[in-house]
C-alpha cells in the first residue's frame, strides 16, 4: 500500500513539472500619478479576473509606450484624450466626446467602453451663501453671472477650461494647495474655486455646482485604450465590463484609500472583490 502510494505521488510530481508555465502577463499602462496608477490596478484586475496574468506598467507616457507595444492597455480620461489626438474640438456630452475620441485614435489602438456613470471633469465649488444670491445649484447658474467672477485654482491644475457656456472666464488665482484655495472662497477673496468630480478634498460646508444637461464642460469619462489585435475576445470584455460597473462615488472612495496611503493594487482588487465582473 505504501509502495502504491509513492508510486501515485511521484507520477503527479511529474505531471506537475511537465505542466506549462503560466502565460506571459499583460502590462498596464499608467504614470505615477495616484489617480491613473489606481485606474491601471483596476483594469489589470479586471483582466485578471477572467483568467489573463496581468500587472501595472509604471511608464512616463503611457500612450507612447502604448504605441510602441511596451504596455497593452492604457487607461484615460475621454475629454483630455480627445484633446491630446485632437485638440480644439467642441464636444460636450459623454456620448459626444466619445464617438469624437473614436474617429481620431491613432492606427492599430481600440477604445474600450467608457464608464457612463464614473467621470472626473473640472467643476467650480462656491459658498452656500453664492449659491442662495444666484438661486441655484447649477453650472448655468455661473454663466448667467458671468461678470465680475473671480476663480482660484491650484497652481499644478491643468486644462482647465476658458470658456463655460457662453461665459469666457477669467484668468485663475493660482494657490499652493486646495485648502488654501478654499479658505479663499469662503473668506470671499474668490467666487469659486475648481475642483473636480471624483475630488476627494471638497468640503462638506462647499458646494460643487452641478452640469447638468445641456452639459457646459467637456466629459472625463474614464475609457481604456488598447492595442488592437493583440486583445482577445475575453481580455476585451474583461476591461469593457468594468464600464459597467464603476461609478463616481467608488471612484472617490478609492481615490482616498490610496491618499491614505493604501496599495492602489490592493484597493482595486478589494473593489472588484465586491463588484465582480459577469455578473
Amino acid at each position: 500500500m505504501f509502495r502504491r502510494l509513492m508510486l501515485g505521488l511521484l507520477v503527479l510530481a511529474a505531471v506537475a513539472c511537465e505542466s506549462p508555465a503560466p502565460g506571459p502577463s499583460m502590462a498596464v499602462g499608467a504614470t505615477a500619478d495616484p489617480e491613473y496608477t489606481l485606474l491601471a490596478n483596476l483594469y489589470a484586475a479586471a483582466l485578471r479576473s477572467y483568467g489573463t496574468g496581468a500587472h501595472v506598467e509604471i511608464v512616463d507616457d503611457p500612450l507612447t509606450a502604448l504605441d510602441s507595444g511596451a504596455v497593452s492597455v492604457v487607461p484615460g480620461f475621454t475629454g483630455r484624450l480627445l484633446q491630446k489626438f485632437a485638440p480644439g474640438m467642441t464636444a460636450r456630452s459623454d456620448a459626444q466626446v466619445y464617438r469624437a475620441l473614436l474617429g481620431v485614435l491613432p492606427e492599430g489602438v481600440g477604445a474600450g467602453d467608457y464608464t457612463t456613470a464614473a467621470d472626473d471633469k473640472p467643476a467650480l465649488a462656491v459658498t452656500d451663501a453664492t449659491v442662495s444670491a444666484w438661486g441655484s445649484r447649477d453650472l448655468t447658474a455661473l454663466v448667467n453671472h458671468c461678470a465680475g467672477l473671480r476663480l482660484g485654482a491650484v497652481a499644478y491644475a491643468r486644462g482647465l477650461p476658458t470658456t463655460v457656456g457662453g461665459c469666457t472666464l477669467p484668468p485663475a488665482r493660482e494657490f499652493p494647495d486646495k485648502a488654501t484655495m478654499f479658505a479663499a472662497l469662503r473668506a470671499g477673496g474668490i467666487t469659486a474655486g475648481w475642483t473636480g468630480t471624483a475630488d476627494t478634498g471638497v468640503p462638506s460646508d462647499l458646494v460643487v455646482l452641478a452640469d447638468r444637461k445641456p452639459e457646459l464642460v467637456m466629459a472625463e469619462n474614464i475609457v481604456p485604450l488598447y492595442r488592437r489585435n493583440e486583445l482577445d475576445d475575453p481580455q476585451v470584455r474583461a476591461i469593457n465590463e468594468l464600464a459597467g460597473v464603476l461609478d463616481t462615488g467608488s471612484l472617490v472612495d478609492m481615490r482616498q484609500h490610496v491618499a491614505e496611503g493604501r496599495d492602489p493594487r490592493s484597493v482595486a482588487e478589494e473593489w472588484l472583490s465586491a463588484h465582480p465582473l459577469g455578473r
